[in-house]
């Protein structure tokens, strides 16, 4: 019989068809043999208790690991995968987007229009910034911060390459592209927006409890920064909800890697590392425990 791969979320076809070729995969986490998971799901001791002992490893369809106790599924002999490499431009790309959504007012004309509002051409109609001449920091120089900051050159920005929020008080446009650990779970709060640029933005594409939201919403509100674009949220899919309210924020729901090659790319990864631990007996190339 083939291993039993727990599967609770559609992938993109042709990940899924390989996947089901391969496998018995079920929705049941309850005696699988391994599980593709996602940032969503918590991956802790519970988890591990609820597959049963036969679970060999955990397929995390993303780069993030901080929803997987890691300790815990080396302690049980489990291996962990992630899937690096394969989403960087996409997400790359996307924060690049997001800056220019939020600086050229684009998310907010669109709104405007299809509020039926009235609206005319003049030369100081919905004036926005550029990117050319910004001061870029960057908060994570791996992969992605690399690739961001390759292609906010392009465009004429001045990239900065911070040790934490060193420095922050300097930068035009804020990014975030570290990973979420205890050290930088709201390393943006409260005084680290009083310290920026009342003309600065923040952009994070990285995850949500990085930035305290509440703290955020009241800085943007009351001119501390000049606005921010989040693709992840704090309590992931809620959004604060003073962000909501704000014209000079742009939201999109998790979109980062959301391109049709990026996401085949992750899935056929995590199919990679299912056949070679319970196909093959080996360990994944992308294996993190």
């Amino acid at each position: 019989m083939a291993p039993r791969v727990r599967l609770a979320v559609p992938l993109v076809p042709t990940v899924e068809e390989e996947l089901r070729r391969l496998f018995d995969a079920r929705p049941e986490l309850e005696g699988a043999d391994g599980a593709v998971t996602m940032p969503t799901d918590r991956v802790d001791a519970a988890f591990f208790d609820r597959a049963g002992p036969q679970l060999r490893i955990v397929a995390q369809h993303a780069v993030g690991l901080d929803n997987v106790d890691l300790a815990e599924a080396e302690r049980r002999g489990i291996a962990v995968s992630n899937t690096p490499g394969v989403l960087t431009e996409a997400t790359a790309e996307l924060t690049i987007a997001l800056m220019l959504a939020l600086l050229r007012r684009v998310a907010e004309g669109d709104r405007l229009i299809r509020r039926r509002e009235s609206w005319v051409w003049q030369p100081n109609f919905m004036l926005g910034e550029g990117l050319a001449g910004k001061r870029l920091g960057i908060v994570g120089m791996g992969r992605i911060g690399d690739t961001v900051a390759r292609l906010a050159e392009a465009h004429g920005m001045r990239v900065q390459a911070m040790r934490g929020l060193d420095g922050v008080e300097d930068v035009d446009v804020l990014t975030l592209h570290c990973p979420l650990t205890e050290e930088t779970r709201h390393l943006v709060d409260e005084a680290a927006l009083a310290r920026m640029k009342p003309t600065a933005v923040l952009v994070n594409a990285a995850r949500g409890p990085i930035v305290d939201e509440a703290a955020l919403a009241r800085a943007i509100r009351d001119g501390v920064i000049a606005g921010a674009a989040l693709d992840v949220f704090e309590r992931e899919p809620e959004v604060t909800e003073a962000l909501l309210e704000l014209e000079n924020v742009v939201l999109v729901p998790h979109l980062g890697s959301a391109t049709r090659a990026a996401r085949e790319a992750m899935g056929m990864l995590c199919v990679d590392a299912l056949r070679a631990v319970l196909l093959e007996g080996r360990r994944p190339a992308n294996a993190v425990v």
